[in-house]
């Protein structure tokens, strides 16, 4: 157990080798270790598997880049596809991943198909961000759910479109957005900062005005929910285990 554990912690099977020993075992070699690692392998699978029992109202998508060995052993970079859910007792739990060569519509559709066929459902509203394959899936697997557009990652893409030295305040502007206490304080808000931005930077304002109803979803949702449903970097920082 303590090997596989520290497996599964990113220690390699040649440093299990000199941990062992520390413990007063004699040794073990690289190929002992992969063999007794595998042990996980079955726990793995079952959580995976296991069944999802909803209703699930928000779900967060997202995807990163994990570097893994290829049947030639050589290092190469996959697409770990991720789920996470707000179960029916208020908390969040992982409901999925998956690896996929790359982060795509038929990646997306299957993966999402996969939870559904788990018995993923009651989905309202889907938090990620605007890759094109990851919303078509989604809106077509979870049919009837709204979609919140994460704002980090937006706001992440709107900075491009304006000069580096004006990026902390465009930030601040449209963060000022998320600060107020109700919808039609937020809605107003928006058109303020659009009309700010017009004359300055007219290219910035029009994307704002466009994404308008896709970062601005989670202000149907209950108030005390919202700060927890305008992001996937909120799903990350208040990992499963935590009330919404």
């Amino acid at each position: 157990a303590a090997i596989a554990d520290a497996y599964l912690a990113g220690v390699s099977t040649r440093r299990v080798d000199k941990l062992v020993a520390q413990l007063g075992i004699e040794g073990i070699s690289a190929s002992q270790v992969s063999e007794i690692a595998r042990s996980l392998d079955e726990a793995v699978e079952a959580f995976r598997a296991r069944p999802l029992e909803g209703p699930y109202p928000y779900v967060w998508l997202d995807a990163l880049v994990v570097r893994c060995r290829d049947d030639r052993m050589a290092m190469t970079g996959v697409c770990c596809m991720i789920g996470v859910g707000v179960n029916q007792d208020g908390r969040r739990e992982v409901l999925g991943c998956e690896l996929a060569t790359s982060e795509d519509g038929a990646g997306w559709t299957g993966f999402l198909r996969g939870l559904a066929a788990r018995g993923l459902s009651g989905v309202q509203l889907v938090i990620s961000d605007a890759h094109p394959g990851l919303v078509d899936a989604a809106r077509s697997v979870m049919a009837g759910a709204a979609w919140q557009r994460c704002r980090t990652h937006y706001l992440r893409n709107l900075l491009t479109r304006v000069p580096k030295s004006a990026q902390p305040l465009v930030a601040t502007l449209v963060r000022s957005i998320f600060a107020q206490p109700d919808a039609e304080q937020v809605a107003a808000q928006h058109e303020r900062v659009v009309a700010q931005l017009e004359e300055r930077f007219p290219a910035a304002a029009a994307h704002l005005a466009e994404a308008g109803p896709e970062i601005l979803a989670f202000m149907s949702f209950p108030k005390e929910h919202r700060r927890q449903i305008w992001s996937t970097d909120e799903s990350v920082k208040r990992p499963a285990g935590g009330p919404v």
